[in-house]
């Protein structure tokens, strides 16, 4: 997903180790190189960056990006970088324009201990380009002391439309999960590139827009829904894990009809200049101490299993917290593909959803 500058202020306690069984023993090896990396912003742990040019010598300097399409333009520009971390449809685009290197994986220790939900996807059924970095869901943030959960179980997205709210939601400001939730509500697939169902999908967002008075967010429902000032909103699984955390009567649902399960992922560039200390970062930051540190100070879900049975289980920081564990199993959620074409139309319909917002407000 996907995401998103995230704005997140837990605070680690404690101090990494550098003794986890996936990594590089080689201190110093790297010493004065440089590592270029592009990442979306507040998505490394408290220490991740210290500690790996510590153990390296490497000096890591990491640009930011806040949606996938800017994290694009940089790279068709041909800005180099030596490690990415794209989304599922975006890694895809990435590869059929030609633009990432196979990993090395006689260099790699990374995959040992992953959830079996993260590796084999369908962009890269092989690993071969990408290394898990973060995954999760979307789903509905609620105040429980406000929302009813039979209106969320029998309604699911359709809550969006329920007058009973009316003036009291966010709307997401990401076109593609906006009309996820549409087409999930009527029962498409959010890969659809039917025109119709996804004309139906643009109505049901104008009645929203038009009836329900939602503010249109992004970051800013993180803090805002800690502190309980909407009924329900659309977010990232993560986000919502930071929001439970704060705020013991907010909830998390996703409904049956299905959902987003997004990851983001670790990729090589073509014209990356440092492949060799790009490699040394995907084992580091896969160890179980910097993905630990990472999860806990981001709140999105690891693709190392020890770390999320530590950080969900009994005296984990998010213990009983279940918008930080995505949900499997249901084959009602999907991963996104990339389509250019169907991009295109939705792009254009959401600019028309944000307008018809706009002078409804």
């Amino acid at each position: 997903m996907k995401k998103r500058a995230f704005v997140l202020a837990a605070i680690l306690v404690g101090t990494m180790l550098a003794t986890a069984a996936c990594g590089s023993k080689s201190e110093g090896k790297f010493a004065g190189q440089t590592l270029h990396i592009y990442n979306w912003g507040e998505y490394v742990g408290e220490h991740t960056l210290s500690d790996f040019e510590a153990r390296t010598g490497a000096h890591v300097m990491m640009d930011e990006f806040e949606s996938n399409e800017q994290m694009y333009i940089k790279v068709a520009n041909g800005d180099a970088y030596d490690i990415l971390v794209p989304s599922d449809y975006m890694i895809e685009r990435l590869l059929l324009e030609d633009r990432l290197q196979p990993l090395d994986k006689s260099k790699l220790t990374c995959f040992e201990g992953m959830e079996p939900g993260v590796i084999g996807l369908p962009y890269d059924p092989d690993n071969t380009y990408c290394a898990p970095y973060f995954w999760g869901s979307v789903g509905i943030v609620y105040d429980k002391t406000k929302v009813d959960i039979k209106d969320l179980e029998e309604q699911g997205f359709g809550i969006f439309l329920n007058e009973k709210y009316k003036g009291d939601i966010y709307l997401y400001d990401s076109e593609r999960d906006s009309f996820m939730m549409a087409l999930k509500y009527l029962g498409y697939s959010m890969n659809t590139d039917d025109p119709d169902e996804l004309n139906e999908a643009y109505e049901f967002l104008l009645q929203c827009v038009n009836t329900m008075q939602p503010e249109i967010v992004t970051d800013e429902i993180i803090d805002n829904m800690a502190q309980g000032r909407k009924a329900l909103g659309l977010i990232y699984s993560g986000d919502a894990t930071y929001v439970m955390a704060e705020n013991e009567d907010m909830g998390y649902f996703c409904p049956e009809t299905g959902t987003n399960l997004w990851s983001d992922c670790m990729v090589i560039p073509k014209n990356a200049e440092n492949v060799e200390l790009a490699h040394e970062f995907i084992n580091f930051i896969s160890e179980y101490d910097p993905a630990y540190d990472k999860s806990e100070y981001v709140g999105y879900t690891s693709p190392i299993a020890k770390v999320n049975e530590d950080l969900s289980g009994e005296g984990g920081e998010f213990e009983g917290i279940d918008a930080f564990i995505p949900r499997t199993g249901n084959p009602n959620d999907e991963v996104f593909n990339y389509n250019e074409e169907t991009r295109k139309v939705i792009a254009e319909l959401w600019s028309k959803v944000k307008i018809a917002a706009s002078n409804a407000g």
